[in-house]
């Protein structure tokens, strides 16, 4: 699965005119409308319901966004009702809902309407205003915390005006809203801190990005193999935390075949938060997920989903001409994961950790992790119960530790089971003598069907699924032989290291 993530520079959004308090934009609830901001042609003095004809304020800015109009001077030639303060009472429409308002700015010329390019027609439930939210909404997503300004300014602006009916800006902005722990909102807000954005960068100057999460407080970062495979020998590694701190790491460890790894931060924080580990075996098909990582290198994105399936076998690489295939009994995912969300905790609704996302099925080139594809909604990671394992051997001493069974299996599928093979590659017996499986009674050619009542039906599903055990586990294995089935227990061997 690529690391490789590559961010697009999104380009600066349009000024966005000034707002009238009771927009939508001002609101918490409002949402933009995904219709283009197109203009709207003026409406015509005789159109059914248009607003009576005002004077063109052409270079003027409207009543509603200035702060200072009962202390303005009276200019020469006003009329006597220009003159007057208070001001007689306001229009049944108000001015900035007229054909000389809207939005917009810039010079419009002599005797053009304020405004211009957003003249809209008369208000109209629920229409009308397009264009004017879809602008300021976007402004907002560029200013980030400018829109809480706006709001106030706005608010301010109206309070000084005889028919405000403007509530307070906090009640506005919504910053006081308390989210409960349980929603996604208060899982991420909890979670997002412990997690990181990896860089890893290989001496020849190769590498991607990916994402890890805190382990322990001692400054150890899970995240997948494949993710810190360019920075193993002699490369350099990076951790960036959402606050924008960053630290230099190096690798603990590494499983390729687990396709997990542990990096360690230099100087690493005395705060660190690890996230809480789940039980992955109690996971149950139709649990909500959410997951957290980098899609494409754009760090601290939370997306959500459900459990769509449980023990589904995977055989992943990352698409290398060096690499091995991983292999896992996964938990699959509609959750919205994408190059760069490797090594990212996939979390339960209580915000534990169930999983490491790892690998998607991309549907350019019909394989596992490979490419740069985005979601279909088929993402699969590693079950935590698991993953927590390989970590804890990897810290303890460096190398992963496999569990086996002493023979080796064919890896084609369509052979209605994992078949021992006949023979293997380098001459070794597929059964290794005095290993679990000679123990047991099994031979070349035994084709095993079933581990425990998990149901074989190829060589890597029996891989993935011997790996989410431990050495020293017993297991029932099935397995037909001259069309006869015979189930037989066996004790699991152990494998130091990648080979």
């Amino acid at each position: 699965m690529s690391t490789e993530n590559e961010g697009t520079a999104v380009p600066p959004a349009p000024s966005a005119p000034p707002v009238p308090v009771e927009s939508p934009a001002a609101s918490p609830q409002a949402t933009a409308p995904e219709a283009p901001t197109t203009q709207l042609p003026p409406v015509p003095p005789s159109a059914p319901g248009a607003p009576e004809a005002a004077p063109a304020y052409a270079g003027q800015v409207p009543a509603y966004a200035s702060a200072s109009a009962p202390d303005a001077p009276q200019g020469a030639g006003l009329g006597p009702e220009a003159a007057a303060w208070p001001p007689p009472p306001p229009p049944a429409v108000p001015s900035y809902m007229d054909g000389a308002s809207g939005g917009g700015g810039g010079d419009t010329g002599a005797g053009a309407p304020w405004g211009a390019t957003y003249d809209q027609q008369p208000p109209k439930p629920k229409s009308g205003r397009g264009g004017l939210i879809a602008a300021v909404l976007v402004a907002a997503l560029v200013a980030g915390g400018a829109g809480g300004g706006l709001g106030y300014t706005l608010a301010k602006d109206n309070d000084d005006s005889t028919t405000s009916t403007t509530v307070s800006a906090a009640q506005q902005t919504g910053g006081d809203l308390k989210r409960d722990a349980g929603t996604v909102a208060g899982v991420a807000a909890k979670a997002l801190p412990s997690t990181v954005t990896i860089e890893a960068e290989s001496s020849s100057g190769e590498g991607g990005t990916g994402t890890g999460f805190v382990f322990d407080t001692q400054g150890h970062i899970v995240t997948n193999n494949h993710v810190v495979a360019d920075a193993v020998d002699g490369g350099k590694l990076t951790a960036t935390f959402p606050d924008g701190k960053k630290y230099d790491a190096e690798v603990v460890g590494h499983a390729q075949g687990y396709d997990v790894a542990v990096i360690k931060l230099k100087n690493a924080p005395s705060n660190l938060q690890p996230l809480t580990l789940g039980d992955s075996d109690k996971v149950a098909v139709g649990d909500s997920t959410i997951a957290i990582g980098a899609p494409f290198g754009l760090s601290n994105t939370v997306t959500t989903g459900i459990i769509s399936a449980k023990n589904r076998p995977v055989a992943s690489s990352d698409g290398s001409a060096s690499s091995k295939a991983s292999y896992m009994s996964a938990l699959q995912t509609d959750a919205s994961i994408n190059p760069g969300n490797s090594g990212g905790p996939l979390l339960d609704a209580a915000g534990n950790v169930i999983g490491i996302n790892s690998a998607i099925q991309s549907s350019s080139s019909g394989g596992l992790g490979t490419g740069q594809s985005g979601s279909i909604g088929l993402g699969f990671a590693i079950p935590i119960n698991q993953a927590k394992y390989v970590a804890q051997q990897l810290i303890k001493t460096g190398k992963p530790v496999y569990a086996k069974i002493g023979a080796s299996v064919a890896l084609t599928e369509g052979t209605g089971g994992a078949q021992i093979s006949q023979k293997t590659a380098d001459t070794t017996d597929p059964v290794e003598s005095g290993g679990p499986a000679a123990a047991a009674g099994l031979k070349p050619g035994d084709v095993i069907t079933k581990l425990d009542d998990h149901v074989i039906d190829s060589g890597p599903t029996l891989i993935g699924e011997i790996w989410t055990h431990k050495p020293g586990d017993k297991v029932q294995i099935t397995y037909e032989r001259d069309g006869k089935s015979k189930t037989v227990e066996l004790t699991l061997g152990s494998r130091v290291g990648d080979s």
